[in-house]
């Protein structure tokens, strides 16, 4: 299945008018970046890379797609002869998936003609927009869990395709597990699930349905116990087991108060083992609210997949460097957009993270024309993802999910509060002297004290 349509009619008639300007194959470099985090967030989360790079695996123009585009004049013969034979043949650099970012980071690098970059431009952003959302709602949700296991059950909270990215967004940002079988099946997130109250009242007693669920799925399962009343539903679940029931769900009502009822009730009951589950619209907020409760696992629906508040990074993808010729030898000019509040900078960028001497991050270090030289201890962050057309930046979704929680302890504490604040640490852009320059990204010059 081709990718080629994910994309927006205007880039399609830029390359159009490119092409008849003759300018359509100098050597260009687009960038992806934040302008900036969403309000009151500390720092981001990148995800998206490995679906990117499938995507762009299948960006082709088959006969159907281009009979289509010429007859709705959306491209001309000779556009559409490019098309055809189209397969990206440039080179990209960005940051590995799982790696924290913050206002003005570059994200993505793409280096090659005009044209192969300007259409890539919406499935770029598209992807890499919404699984940073998630990925970055996602954390925030981990951090406040300390360690107690959260799971993605969000799947009929957004579009189906959505649920599936959201899924495996989520997984990277430290979520235990998905209830999304695709996800399972495509990029391998651990599933489960047990039952809804619809089963419950499917039966004739809460009692036979109990019995019925742990017959299917065994004494380890999870039994759902507010659909009538929670204490005698809890009651029932040790009796069936003896003792031995894996966790009891809770759906509604005041969490906190009833965990610490139902876990008094469970030990009580000589079933100390017995974890306790909760679901019901949670978010980071109330997850942390419930950080002094007896929760052993939290189930998080919409608030994850919509990025809970923030369905969207902000990410833009924008020229910053092109020659002026074809000739493949020529020198690649800055170029810049100088508009209000949407400045960009331009030139090629590099980018660094400085550590203190405890390997506690301290600052987003952008270097344009060339890489930033920092200590020992410090990391360059954008990796090569593909090189002259060829893949190579693929990897397992689990070395994304460990860079993840490796980058997540490299923050400042102050990171980690779920309460509203500036990005944790700031972002110094270097000149290509190597000397801090303005910051469009933040409103007012960099300090030199930092």
């Amino acid at each position: 299945m081709t990718t080629a349509l994910l994309t927006d009619h205007y880039e399609l008639t830029m390359v159009r008018a490119a092409m008849g300007s003759g300018t359509a194959f100098r050597r260009s470099v687009f960038e992806l970046f934040p302008r900036r985090l969403p309000e009151g967030r500390r720092y981001g989360v990148v995800a998206g890379v490995g679906r990117m790079l499938e995507a762009l695996e299948e960006f082709r123009f088959d006969e159907e797609t281009v009979a289509w585009l010429l007859e709705k004049d959306v491209v001309n013969e000779q556009c559409a002869a490019w098309l055809r034979d189209y397969r990206f043949g440039g080179n990209m650099w960005g940051y590995p998936e799982g790696e924290i970012y913050f206002p003005g980071s570059p994200l993505l690098r793409v280096e090659c003609s005009f044209a192969e970059a300007c259409i890539l431009e919406t499935l770029l952003l598209s992807i890499y927009n919404h699984d940073s959302a998630i990925a970055s709602a996602a954390s925030r949700m981990t951090a406040m869990a300390e360690g107690r296991p959260c799971i993605e059950m969000g799947s009929r909270r957004t579009q189906e395709q959505s649920a599936v990215a959201a899924a495996r967004a989520a997984y990277i940002a430290g979520f235990a597990s998905s209830s999304n079988l695709e996800a399972g099946k495509r990029w391998g997130v651990p599933t489960g699930g047990t039952a809804a109250h619809s089963f419950t009242l499917l039966h004739d007693s809460e009692e036979e349905a109990f019995a019925a669920q742990l017959k299917a799925q065994g004494e380890g399962t999870t039994l759902l116990v507010d659909t009538y009343d929670i204490e005698n539903a809890v009651r029932t679940g040790i009796k069936l087991t003896e003792g031995r029931l894996g966790a009891i769900r809770l759906d509604s009502g005041d969490l906190a108060i009833q965990a610490r009822e139902v876990r008094d009730l469970l030990d009580g009951l000589g079933a100390e083992k017995t974890k306790v589950i909760v679901t019901s619209d949670l978010d980071e907020w109330q997850i942390a609210a419930l950080r002094g409760a007896p929760v052993d696992g939290y189930g998080v629906g919409t608030s994850v997949v919509t990025g809970s508040g923030h369905p969207t990074c902000g990410f833009v993808y924008k020229l910053v460097a092109r020659a002026d010729s074809d000739d493949p030898r020529a020198e690649l000019l800055p170029v810049a957009k100088k508009s209000t509040n949407k400045n960009t900078v331009g030139g090629r960028k590099f980018a660094m993270r400085r550590f203190d001497a405890k390997g506690r991050a301290e600052a987003e270090i952008v270097g344009i024309g060339t890489p930033p030289t920092g200590d020992a201890n410090d990391r360059q962050l954008m990796v090569p993802l593909v090189e002259n057309g060829t893949i190579i930046g693929r990897e397992p979704i689990e070395k994304a999910r460990e860079r993840h929680e490796a980058s997540r302890k490299e923050l400042p504490k102050a990171a980690l509060r779920v309460s509203k604040g500036e990005p944790a640490i700031p972002t110094i852009i270097l000149d290509h002297e190597g000397d801090e320059t303005y910051n469009p990204y933040l409103h007012s010059a960099v300090p030199t004290n930092i």
